[in-house]
């Protein structure tokens, strides 16, 4: 009989991601993610295999994250166009903590290219929503663009902004594409 895993998956994802926020993605091994999770090495690769496959976790783990944020912010509204609005919404409440972690699973990626698959895949996912070329679906690409844009350029330190001007760049995004049915940001 196989002795039951004892070790919390979720605990360890943390771990690995707080260790990346606060030394770099350089610092990403499987030692020191033991070690910042109080687990032995063998322990934390039997739980994940390889460092390869914990990176693939992680970038699972931001996945479902964010998508469920989406799922909020949308609420019971339906159609491509309120799923576009709800992905801004996300991306604009997105918090420093969330904010660096992105900047670390970046860094992350540049050391191991075989992840990128699964993002292109998640993005072109995204970005398809809308159904093709019409005008709705060119605006909700243009949105989602936006959103990330101004997301990734505070997340990486190249512009700085109060949570005032923050929150009136995505109120204006939204405007810009839907001004008949934004929503406050």
């Amino acid at each position: 009989m196989a002795r039951p895993r004892t070790i919390d998956r979720e605990k360890v994802l943390t771990c690995a991601e707080q260790l990346v926020q606060r030394n770099g993605a350089t610092a990403l091994t499987l030692d020191a993610v033991a070690r910042e999770a109080g687990i032995t090495k063998g322990g934390l690769q039997y739980c994940f295999g390889s460092k390869d496959d914990l990176i693939a976790a992680l970038i699972e783990r931001w996945f479902l994250v964010f998508d469920t944020h989406v799922a909020r912010c949308r609420g019971a509204l339906s159609g491509p166009a309120a799923l576009a609005r709800a992905y801004v919404q996300a991306c604009s409440r997105m918090d420093d903590a969330a904010r660096a972690r992105m900047v670390g699973m970046l860094v992350t990626l540049l050391q191991s290219p075989r992840h990128l698959a699964p993002i292109k895949a998640w993005y072109a996912r995204w970005l398809g929503q809308g159904g093709g070329h019409t005008v709705e679906a060119r605006q909700i690409r243009t949105m989602i663009f936006a959103a990330e844009g101004a997301f990734f350029l505070r997340s990486l330190g190249f512009v700085d902004m109060q949570d005032a001007q923050w929150n009136s760049v995505f109120a204006d995004i939204q405007n810009m594409v839907f001004p008949d049915k934004a929503s406050p940001a």
